[in-house]
């Protein structure tokens, strides 16, 4: 018996499923966790879609995003982690999980610790919502509008409209049955890159007039402190894009982007070009991500942000 099919035998047998993607969710995550969530309650299944922080405003439009929660108090059949390369990332789901009778992994990292009983995971996969796809096709379950709008939402945010170098044929293949139900490309593309917020705009203002360089411009960082966010009144969401603003800058071959959480932890987000592998360095710093894209958490002191910052220029000599 294949992977896939038993996958899809323990997904009917399961009465209750709960869904959690991971903390400080992007559209990979979110979106891939919907277009299941969606699929398995078309099934008559009890799910339970959970996200533990604040979806970002340019997601809480998608189709059964107001049926989210943040956690539940119970045990489930079935737990099904999508877009977690370690099991960190549930975050205040863990124990939820760790409950459960069943866990199902579903994932694409490149970097990663196994910690379900199932897993289908596919580091070749650009996006989760390809295997997302996948998995529904197999169970022979429609994909209505509303599940193709989430799908596609996955897809366009974890290839940066499919500027990514892991981009595969396959991937437009599947976005052309998607497109078929109805979805409108162009509005969903405005809805998940429209215009900023003026607390994204400043904090990115903030940001890149304090950045500062390394190893002759090649590497960009900075940092966003709590009295930022504070004072201007945004939320950890409105800087997610500064990372790669960074990243963008020419000649730049790699972006650090520090954001405090409190007075104990820097969130770190890592950007490369190239040849670069930030992923398996976060990996080292307990962190996970891709070759190109990944993140950590580090201590909150000047120590810590040193040793980074002179991994990040190891990588470059």
């Amino acid at each position: 018996m294949n992977a896939l099919k038993k996958i899809c035998q323990n997904i009917l047998r399961a009465r209750t499923i709960a869904i959690s993607g991971h903390v400080n969710p992007d559209g990979d995550s979110i979106g891939s966790l919907l277009a299941l969530g969606l699929g398995l309650d078309s099934l008559g299944k009890k799910v339970y879609m959970l996200c533990q922080d604040e979806i970002p405003p340019n997601y809480r439009s998608l189709p059964g995003a107001e049926c989210m929660i943040k956690t539940i108090n119970k045990r489930v059949d079935l737990a099904i982690a999508v877009d977690c390369s370690i099991i960190d990332l549930l975050g205040r789901n863990i124990p939820l999980f760790k409950k459960a009778k069943f866990i199902l992994e579903i994932d694409h990292h490149e970097f990663r610790r196994s910690f379900g009983s199932m897993q289908l995971v596919d580091r070749k996969a650009s996006t989760v919502g390809e295997l997302i796809y996948m998995l529904l096709k197999k169970m022979k379950i429609k994909i209505t509008r509303e599940i193709a709008e989430n799908i596609l939402t996955s897809i366009i945010v974890e290839t940066n409209l499919f500027k990514s170098p892991n981009v595969r044929p396959f991937i437009f293949s599947i976005c052309a049955e998607l497109l078929n139900t109805g979805v409108s490309f162009s509005q969903l593309v405005d809805e998940v890159y429209g215009p900023k917020t003026k607390e994204a705009m400043i904090l990115s203002a903030i940001c890149l007039t304090r950045a500062k360089f390394l190893k002759n411009d090649r590497i960009i960082w900075s940092v966003l402190r709590e009295k930022d966010f504070a004072g201007v009144g945004g939320k950890d969401y409105d800087a997610d894009a500064i990372a790669n603003e960074m990243g963008s800058m020419k000649g730049v071959e790699i972006a650090v982007l520090f954001r405090e959480k409190n007075n104990k932890v820097l969130r770190v987000s890592l950007r490369s070009r190239g040849d670069i592998n930030i992923g398996k360095l976060a990996e080292a710093y307990k962190g996970g991500g891709h070759f190109g894209v990944a993140g950590c958490s580090i201590p909150n002191d000047k120590k810590s942000v040193s040793q980074i910052l002179s991994s990040m220029e190891a990588l470059l000599d």
